[in-house]
């Protein structure tokens, strides 16, 4: 017997990520659009998105669900985490700029419900973070490490999400914690590049999807590994597959490689 499709909540669902969001749901037959979620006082609430009307009413919304995708602000996104652990749902979290404490609160409600979170939910990238946290162990200290991003001049928060993500690859190579070997900007007299430091740049302009570089710098040689994303619909079918992939998992705190099996 065929399993019903999976009844998907698209939170932030007028803009660029929750169009794309809708648009991989209407093509997977395993998922169906439930409901389209903005915020209360959004000038389009009540248009039809793509067979159900944008809403503000998160509690109605999530009623009978499956899974939230969410692709918003913070404070939505941890008032998000606790509906979904409130109603037992998956909660697919593709915001960024998270405080420590918003991280509290999204860990809090794993407790109750299945929670996937990353910086990025593309393929390309979980194979690109891998390679960076080998080239880092191999490379080692001796190797000045450079993360530079660039995205669309509408991004709210820098470094971005993936870049972090990167980060924390790069460090983890180097047994060690990002927070403490990170260099966010560089501006005026600062002086000689400490050693084992992960700086990072970040670059706002046009309509940039993603582009992410990560520099390995030596005394002789240089290794630069890139991602460019063209398409906002592989992010959009990355967190359609985690939304999937949660159906059934215990609650808990997961990320892109526990949905790729790494």
């Amino acid at each position: 017997m065929t399993a019903a499709p999976c009844p998907i909540v698209v939170a932030g669902a007028a803009g660029r990520m929750g169009q794309a969001v809708i648009a991989a749901i209407k093509a997977e037959p395993r998922a169906v659009l439930h409901a389209a979620l903005e915020y209360e006082g959004h000038p389009r609430l009540g248009e039809d998105m793509g067979g159900v009307p944008l809403t503000s009413d998160a509690l109605a919304a999530v009623l009978h669900a499956g899974a939230i995708i969410d692709f918003t602000t913070t404070a939505t996104t941890v008032a998000l985490s606790a509906l979904a652990a409130q109603a037992r749902v998956v909660h697919v979290i593709g915001t960024t700029g998270l405080t420590e404490v918003d991280q509290k609160k999204i860990v809090a409600a794993s407790r109750h419900a299945p929670i996937v979170q990353s910086g990025n939910y593309s393929l390309g990238i979980a194979l690109l973070a891998k390679l960076v946290r080998q080239a880092a162990e191999v490379m080692g200290p001796s190797a000045d490490i450079e993360i530079v991003e660039m995205h669309h001049r509408h991004k709210v928060d820098a470094p971005s999400g993936t870049a972090l993500m990167l980060g924390e690859a790069a460090a983890a190579g180097l047994n060690r914690t990002l927070s403490d070997i990170r260099v966010p900007a560089r501006e005026g007299h600062t002086g000689a590049r400490p050693d084992g430091f992960i700086g990072f740049a970040s670059l706002r302009g046009g309509s940039v999807v993603g582009d992410h570089t990560v520099i390995f710098a030596s005394e002789h040689e240089r290794i630069e590994l890139i991602h460019k994303a063209e398409s906002r619909s592989m992010f959009a079918r990355g967190a359609l597959a985690a939304a999937l992939w949660g159906q059934g998992k215990a609650p808990g705190l997961y990320a892109m490689r526990d949905v790729l099996g790494d």
